[in-house]
């Protein structure tokens, strides 16, 4: 293995894919490492991707990663009452993300991209102009020379640690399992609010008709307190337990960082996708987000790179775009979050209850979107759509602006 790059990616899930290939697309000699033993395993999300988002990547739906196409919700609240959300047409894939991620490594090498597979970056320092990452890799331990490294090593992220970048203001714990399950119609996934995952929600993400991947992220302290409401959704909640055939066919633990790092650069470093913090705040999920600043960071990281300037200086271009792009959209969804979880049981029933009328779900249906949703609230923020609930419009429009 070489020991010199212009770029090294820590990280080879779709951000740091994408990165190493854009980073390779613009003339720079790339490293991705990676600690575990293969890429896409173990699996630490949903693998419920929007349409943008693979477009974003630049891969088309392909039968052999495409598992499902979901066009809608259905949202439960706690009162038993369901709000069905449909979008007439397909929003989103249900994936493989073995396969999906494994097609993202695949374009990264065929861009001109090297990959070390069992390598861990154990330290990180400066030396002139250069980088020196250390590593392990099969036990061996390595010093790795580069001018510029792309920390995309996820929500605990080492690379952000030792560069002194922090970490995200907020994890959220969430855990996961794929099990037998009778949809209801698997077009569309279920929410699961309220005080049933507080601070977050529940999820049904059907397989096909006869698998699903159910699970909750809640805003608690430590994981241990998701699986006791995970059980809880499983036998309590009278609608999963009538269709949740039993067992356990895969079990996932993760963590959802909620709210970005106040700086995703510094000498040397840039930091992307879960690492940085950038993920929706009202849904979790940062497929979309993350390849849109991946693009960017390995686009300014191999400009840079092979101007020779890698200083902090040089490498806030990557901060400043990529905040131009997603900041705002962040920020409203941060206060989305804070808002929706500050909700009682009969507040969010209530609200919910006022956006199941056919006026409401016309516009949900008109500009729904996965990716934005500021441009369905504001929509929403009319108070002349839901009279008899203004005052919590005018909290919500409060919060949110």
């Amino acid at each position: 293995m070489k020991t010199e790059y212009d770029v090294i990616v820590v990280g080879a899930g779709p951000v740091g894919s994408t990165a190493a290939r854009y980073a390779a697309q613009h003339g720079a000699r790339v490293l991705m490492i990676e600690d575990h033993a293969s890429i896409g395993s173990p699996v630490g999300c949903t693998g419920l991707l929007s349409k943008r988002a693979l477009e974003e990547c630049g891969v088309r739906p392909a039968e052999n990663f495409v598992l499902n196409k979901v066009r809608g919700a259905l949202v439960h609240s706690m009162d038993g009452a369901c709000l069905p959300i449909d979008g007439k047409e397909t929003k989103a894939y249900v994936v493989s993300r073995k396969i999906f991620d494994r097609t993202l490594a695949s374009m990264a090498l065929e861009a001109g991209a090297d990959i070390s597979m069992n390598t861990q970056a154990v330290g990180l320092e400066n030396k002139g102009d250069s980088q020196l990452l250390s590593v392990i890799r099969n036990g061996v331990n390595l010093q790795l020379e580069t001018k510029v490294v792309i920390g995309a090593d996820g929500v605990r992220s080492g690379i952000a640690r030792m560069a002194g970048l922090g970490q995200v203001r907020k994890i959220l714990p969430g855990i996961q399992i794929e099990a037998t399950y009778r949809s209801a119609d698997p077009d569309f996934v279920e929410l699961f609010v309220g005080s049933q995952a507080p601070g977050f929600f529940g999820w049904v993400v059907p397989v096909n008709e006869e698998i699903a991947r159910i699970g909750l992220a809640i805003d608690c302290e430590n994981s241990e307190c998701a699986l006791d409401y995970l059980e809880r959704l499983l036998k309590n909640n009278t609608h999963v337990a009538s269709r949740y055939g039993g067992g356990k066919l895969d079990f996932v633990i993760g963590g959802i960082p909620i709210g970005p790092l106040s700086k995703t650069y510094a000498k040397g470093v840039l930091i992307a996708g879960d690492a940085a913090g950038q993920i929706k705040p009202t849904s979790g999920g940062g497929i979309y987000t993350g390849a849109v600043c991946a693009k960017i960071a390995g686009e300014v990281a191999a400009a840079a790179a092979l101007e020779n300037d890698t200083s902090a200086d040089r490498l806030a271009e990557y901060d400043r775009r990529w905040r131009t792009k997603l900041g705002r959209e962040l920020a409203i969804g941060m206060k989305i979050h804070e808002f929706l979880g500050g909700l009682e049981d009969k507040e969010m029933n209530d609200l919910l209850a006022s956006m199941n009328k056919p006026s409401m779900l016309e516009t949900i249906t008109a500009y729904g979107d996965m990716d934005h949703p500021s441009i369905l609230i504001k929509k929403m923020l009319n108070p002349a759509n839901s009279r008899h609930l203004l005052g919590v419009f005018r909290a919500f429009a409060k919060a949110v602006l």
